[in-house]
């Protein structure tokens, strides 16, 4: 299934040739007179990017962008505008815009921004399907499995956990074991960066033992 690159602009005869453009250029295409027209259908999470013009009737550019990270869509937006300006741009940027292009636009320079806004949403998409299989098998743990997981991503080695957990080094090993199963974890490394990736454990938290080893 081709890309969909969900155009937003108040110009109808903008929207058109742009959409034109694209479809020959292979993208699938959805035209929206306005901010709100798009939010009363937000896209599905699929592989595509948003073309977003600044300045519209009712809700500006930056605003649906704010709406965009509200909605936790993982669609790169390349901003359009015939009045850019620098403080403008950087602001757009800095929230995440994937690029931000002026009115007239050149269509090599339109393509290669599209280009490079939908890998950006390949490498978005596949980071929430891996997050979302990641959630999957985390829901399968105990309660007291997943204490032991956090405890061990963080470092602490059998004895201290079995200490904090009031429970015997054994049974820490015997959770510690059906932790690795269930997480598909071929390591301790990859149960660190397993919990790094959840947020369950911040880079900070990414220390060892006082030994140096969280294997014990």
């Amino acid at each position: 299934m081709p890309a969909t690159i969900h155009v937003v602009d108040d110009d109808a005869s903008f929207r058109k040739s742009i959409a034109q453009l694209l479809q020959v250029s292979g993208y699938s295409v959805a035209l929206y007179e306005s901010a709100e027209a798009l939010l009363r259908t937000p896209p599905q999470p699929r592989l595509g990017c948003v073309l977003l013009d600044i300045r519209m009737p009712g809700l500006s550019g930056p605003e649906l962008q704010d709406r965009f990270a509200q909605l936790d869509l993982p669609l790169p937006i390349i901003f359009l505008t015939g009045y850019g300006t620098i403080s403008t741009s950087v602001r757009a940027i800095k929230a995440g815009a994937e690029d931000f292009l002026t009115k007239p636009i050149a269509k090599d320079d339109l393509l290669n921004a599209v280009d490079r806004a939908v890998e950006r949403s390949r490498v978005l998409l596949a980071k929430r399907e891996r997050a979302d299989d990641l959630q999957k098998h985390v829901g399968m743990l105990t309660p007291q499995e997943h204490k032991v997981f956090v405890l061990v991503a963080q470092g602490q080695i059998n004895k201290q956990i079995a200490f904090k957990l009031g429970i015997t080094e054994r049974t820490i090993k015997a959770h510690r074991r059906k932790v690795m199963l269930k997480l598909n974890a071929q390591s301790l490394v990859e149960l660190v960066e397993i919990a790094k990736e959840l947020g369950i454990l911040d880079v900070r938290d990414d220390d060892r033992g006082e030994d140096g080893n969280a294997t014990a």
